[in-house]
């Protein structure tokens, strides 16, 4: 039985999605969200974001890098937004205060005082809401292969380290986000006016299913 591989485009746009999918990510850290004292801070708190913790991806173990020079704070400190659930279209607070201390993202973030924001607050406030995801840009990445340790010599591979990364929002989360599926596809690209997005994991697997047959067709022959 003949079959046929998928076309050299096909493949170059799995390619093509997959390294734009590779350098947007999303990471969620539970339980770190601590309300601020005193007055005129009602409504401000202070929450880590982000860690060098290990994550596991689609391509492997992320580590995101919070050694000086790595991580860029300019976006979080100049305009920075809190959303709810990645929704850039719920705008529930802004950033005051991002900052590095001790392998962590940190910040202070204060909610508005809008209805939709109120109710987030309260539910942060009443420890309903526990979760807080950080979405971030990777420009520069160390690949550390099997049992080899990093040029710093802080990690051991297999893992991709993060050298140069940018967060770009922080959101309040009701459910933690899933590294193994649409990962940073918030951020992706809209199709042309008359084209239809088709998700990427169909392509991979369609890849892979060719691939096996490929593979049955030659033990055949």
């Amino acid at each position: 039985m003949m079959t046929r591989a998928h076309s050299p485009e096909t493949e170059k746009k799995v390619s093509q999605h997959q390294a734009k999918d590779r350098n947007r990510g999303l990471r969620e850290l539970r339980g770190s969200i601590r309300a601020l004292e005193g007055d005129g801070n009602e409504r401000t708190f202070e929450l880590s974001f982000s860690s060098e913790e290990p994550y596991t991806r689609w391509f492997g173990q992320e580590i995101l890098d919070h050694s000086e020079g790595c991580v860029d704070l300019t976006r979080l400190n100049e305009i920075g937004c809190v959303l709810f659930n990645h929704d850039r279209d719920e705008v529930i607070g802004k950033i005051t205060k991002a900052w590095i201390d001790n392998g962590r993202g940190m910040a202070t973030i204060e909610f508005d005082s809008d209805e939709a924001s109120e109710v987030i607050y309260q539910k942060v406030k009443g420890g309903t809401l526990k979760g807080v995801s950080v979405g971030y840009l990777v420009d520069d990445w160390e690949e550390v292969m099997p049992n080899k340790t990093s040029t710093d010599g802080r990690f051991m591979g297999p893992c991709s380290i993060a050298k140069k990364w940018a967060p770009y929002e922080i959101s309040i989360v009701s459910v933690p986000a899933d590294p193994t599926v649409g990962v940073g596809r918030e951020m992706e690209e809209k199709s042309e006016p008359g084209t239809q997005d088709i998700p990427l994991d169909i392509y991979e697997r369609q890849l892979q299913i060719n691939k096996n047959r490929m593979e049955v067709k030659e033990n055949d022959d």
